[in-house]
């Protein structure tokens, strides 16, 4: 799938998550070429996010095997680094107004481009770019990694990438977010 706009990680069990994640009728599910790791195309993100979170408050323990869930706002397809960058700007750049005077850090979980896309050197090139443009809009943020207002997520599956902006009350509020 390549127009997906959610991310499931898991812990083992992939057909007891494809059953449970068709179930709830939200949208198609597809396996990945990565280890646990599903990917989907729903109407609401959000709301298959509060239908999980329910179902892990009920039966706490029984859906051990979803790890993370991250629901995109945008989604972009590359074929390089170059532009990865390029695209996952454009799609972080709306989260500036939100960042607005906010404190927040970004976070890259790639999946594919191995030895050619790094993690780590994204998060600071993407977060700075961010924290630039707030610094020119007169808006200044704040980055830190300590209880931010914000987590800016940019997901890859391949060559598909997607991005979130989490406010820190969702971060805090549905057990299947990132918590990093």
């Amino acid at each position: 799938m390549r127009d997906w706009n959610v991310v499931v990680v898991l812990r083992g069990q992939m057909s007891r998550a494809i059953a449970l994640l068709r179930r709830l009728g939200l949208g198609p599910v597809t396996r990945s070429r990565f280890l646990d790791v599903l990917v989907m195309k729903v109407g609401d993100p959000r709301a298959l996010l509060e239908s999980l979170d329910e179902k892990v408050r009920k039966t706490p323990g029984r859906l051990l095997f979803l790890s993370r869930i991250i629901p995109c706002d945008h989604s972009f397809s590359f074929n390089s680094p170059e532009e990865f960058e390029a695209k996952a700007r454009i799609a972080i750049a709306g989260y500036a107004q939100p960042l607005a005077g906010k404190s927040f850090h970004v976070r890259v979980h790639r999946r594919g481009f191995k030895g050619r896309l790094e993690s780590n050197v994204e998060e600071r090139r993407l977060g700075s770019f961010l924290y630039d443009r707030l610094e020119s809009a007169g808006t200044p943020a704040r980055v830190t990694f300590k209880d931010p207002d914000a987590v800016v997520f940019i997901e890859t599956v391949g060559n598909q990438g997607g991005t979130a902006l989490l406010p820190r009350e969702e971060l805090q509020r549905f057990q299947l977010l990132p918590h990093d």
